[in-house]
């Protein structure tokens, strides 16, 4: 199988990192991470297009001599300067640099003097104090290299973002409600609103700084206090994720929000830009031959480095600061320019609530329509519908339709797409749907181009509407099956037809990346909540968030579209 675009970047990554530790020139090792990040941030399968035997297409930041290393690794399995370094230095010592605290230098000192190769030889060195021993270090190194050390063994995996809006959200509150604290807001790749967080980062200013932190550490959910100062502190929580408070002046808020929001590579760039215009950009502020300027908010800073404020969601270094320069950041969609939500469950397959229930969660939250999409026979897990079970359901549908007046139930299901590419309901049947969702549940095992071949074959029928979530993954539990999306795409887009963005927690299926690349092909997607329960319609703005992330506007959702326009739209699918 050919190697990942994550897997190449690893390598580069990996590549960097010995670099920076053997004392590289820091351009070199900068060129090789920024050409890991565009390798895995990249739609297109880098791997695929080498061994098909076609050149390299052109990538921002990825030279000739980055370009050949990447095709060795992808003919040969091994990069020839890797291995050399790692023939030096061990591979393992990358992972030191991930502590807190220690940059490729001071690992450099740790492996020469030391011996330290791994985190387990980090650990007993720290344990039997050797490391305040050495020139640089100190007792209140080797101290915050041991708690580093027991925070990541305390540390869970990153988990949903649903789950850190369930810890984040009591503990905002709590803060907000203590006596001086005037603003507080959880920043990092939670504020970015990324699929997955790692830990907290919670940023605070108030009056009486220095009383404001022994009142935040009384939270009741704190299991563990790696350590405290005066405005600044570091918890874990009972539920195992690591918190850090940061409490800051009102006059450096704006310029903390920004930094401690990140992404590391957006802030970079800004940095870099403020150095020319011959100004300095810190977590404390913006100066000006070392006198800070008076800009105490984000949209403040972002003007007068002479761009358009980038909100959270963007802050990625994909296009956004360009976009920002010229005028062409997008509009993104919000929750109240969503009409309706194109893929329900009810007791009839595998939800929880009756179809009247679903409904009239749905009218309550303002929708327009509402698509009812439960399983096809094929998904016999789910207790799919066969031929006559699904007859009788369309008959409720219209039963139930006539005593709602203030929104429309449409006919519909989730289709399973077979492995031959055939759908799960035949022709006669599927005309009677007002919107087909087509979606696979089985064979996921199939190579990338069969695969491909399954979902274009489905896509060739005139009743097929939208491809419901488009890779199959469940985040952190099981990768999706196998597909050239990139040709799913453009199949789409020749076609009339619609891809998914799911909006449940554990799918969030299409990624950002390539809800981006749907968008450059002018495909329309539809961003739907695949609800279980009438709370399940909730999960729309998780959906929503991904779709900012991808850079979407309200013109790229379907169901953003008044029910007289989506019916038109999906009629001329037909």
């Amino acid at each position: 199988m050919a190697l990942a675009n994550v897997d190449i970047a690893n390598k580069l990554e990996t590549l960097a990192d010995l670099l920076d530790i053997a004392g590289e020139n820091p351009f070199k090792v900068r060129a090789y991470r920024n050409a890991a990040q565009t390798i895995e941030d990249s739609p297109i399968p880098v791997a695929e297009v080498i061994l098909e035997g076609q050149t390299l297409p052109h990538l921002p930041g990825i030279g000739e001599s980055i370009s050949e290393k990447i095709t060795e690794l992808v003919v040969t399995g091994h990069i020839q300067a890797l291995d050399e370094l790692e023939h030096q230095l061990p591979p393992t010592l990358f992972e030191l640099t991930q502590i807190a605290g220690l940059g490729p230098k001071r690992v450099s000192i740790l492996h020469h003097q030391l011996g330290i190769n791994t985190l387990a030889d980090l650990r007993q060195a720290a344990r039997k104090h050797k490391i305040q021993t050495l020139q640089g270090f100190g007792p209140k190194m080797e101290d915050k290299i041991r708690n580093e050390l027991e925070k990541r063994a305390l540390a869970p995996k990153r988990i949903l973002l649903t789950v850190a809006d369930q810890l984040a959200q009591p503990l905002l509150r709590y803060i907000q409600t203590l006596p001086g604290v005037e603003q507080a807001v959880v920043a990092g790749s939670y504020r970015r609103r990324k699929e997955t967080v790692g830990d907290l980062d919670i940023l605070i200013t108030g009056k009486t700084r220095a009383k404001l932190m022994p009142r935040i550490l009384k939270y009741e959910d704190i299991h563990e206090i790696l350590w405290q100062g005066p405005t600044r502190a570091s918890v874990i929580l009972k539920a195992g994720l690591q918190v850090d408070f940061r409490v800051v002046p009102p006059q450096s808020y704006g310029a903390a929000l920004l930094y401690f929001t990140g992404s590391k590579a957006h802030t970079i760039v800004l940095r870099t830009m403020a150095q020319q215009q011959g100004l300095k950009l810190n977590e404390y502020g913006l100066y000006r031959a070392r006198k800070r300027m008076g800009i105490n908010s984000e949209e403040a800073l972002y003007r007068e480095l002479g761009l358009a404020y980038v909100v959270p969601e963007l802050r990625e270094n994909r296009g956004e600061i360009e976009a920002a320069q010229e005028g062409r950041l997008p509009h993104l969609v919000n929750l109240r320019q969503l009409r309706g939500d194109l893929h329900t469950h009810t007791r009839a397959s595998d939800g929880r609530h009756r179809l009247e229930e679903m409904v009239q969660a749905a009218q309550d939250k303002g929708y327009e329509y509402v698509a009812i999409t439960d399983h096809t026979k094929q998904t016999t897990i789910a207790h799919g519908l066969d031929e006559n079970r699904m007859v009788e359901h369309l008959r409720k549908i219209d039963s139930v339709n006539k005593r709602f007046d203030k929104i429309v139930v449409l006919k519909s299901a989730e289709v399973d797409i077979l492995e031959d590419g055939s759908l799960d309901l035949p022709d006669w049947l599927l005309k009677e749907l007002d919107v087909v969702l087509c979606s696979i549940h089985s064979n996921f095992h199939l190579p990338a181009q069969q695969q491909t071949e399954r979902i274009l074959r489905a896509m060739d029928n005139p009743f097929f509407h939208i491809l419901g979530h488009p890779t199959g993954r469940l985040i952190d539990e099981r990768d999706g099956y196998d597909v050239h999306l990139d040709k799913v795409i453009e199949a789409a887009a020749q076609r009339g037809c619609f891809l998914e963005l799911n909006a449940q927690p554990k799918r969030l299926d299409l990624n950002d990346i390539y809800c981006k690349l749907a968008k450059d092909h002018r495909v329309k997607l539809v961003l739907s909540s695949d609800a279980h329960t009438v709370k399940g319609l909730h999960n729309i703005s998780y959906g929503l968030d991904q779709a900012r992330r991808g850079w979407l506007e309200a013109q790229d959702i379907l169901n953003t579209l008044t029910w007289t326009e989506l019916e038109r739209t999906l009629r001329r699918r037909r």
